[in-house]
């Protein structure tokens, strides 16, 4: 497959990693053209780290692994939804999320608006 088509934009596109067995959002990353490529050979997700500037591989040094289970892309070719099972946290603070700071709830918004 030629994985040069999810990259005319840029050089790096949002990889969302969502856990298989509960739909949940586990974290945002990037990938470029190589970690996308890694991460269809190994079945474990790749990222390019955008402060590093450098490959790395979920869970390496952790444990923390995500098995890939399947990639979508989106209509535009430019955004990856990377289904996985994820072993321990996702997130480096320890949440098993990334997305564990709730700033806004539509009940929280109404009772403000009364």
């Amino acid at each position: 497959m030629d994985l040069s088509r999810f990259f005319q934009k840029a050089p790096l596109i949002p990889a969302i990693v969502q856990e298989a067995e509960t739909g949940q959002v586990l974290m945002l990353a990037y990938m470029n053209e190589e970690s996308l490529r890694r991460t269809m050979e190994t079945g474990y997700t790749w990222f390019f780290s955008r402060s590093r500037q450098e490959l790395w591989n979920k869970g390496a040094t952790s444990g923390h692994v995500q098995k890939v289970h399947c990639i979508h892309t989106d209509c535009d070719d430019d955004t990856l939804l990377v289904t996985v099972t994820q072993t321990g946290a996702a997130c480096h603070t320890g949440n098993k999320t990334c997305f564990f700071r709730e700033i806004w709830q539509e009940k929280a918004h109404e009772e403000e608006q009364a």
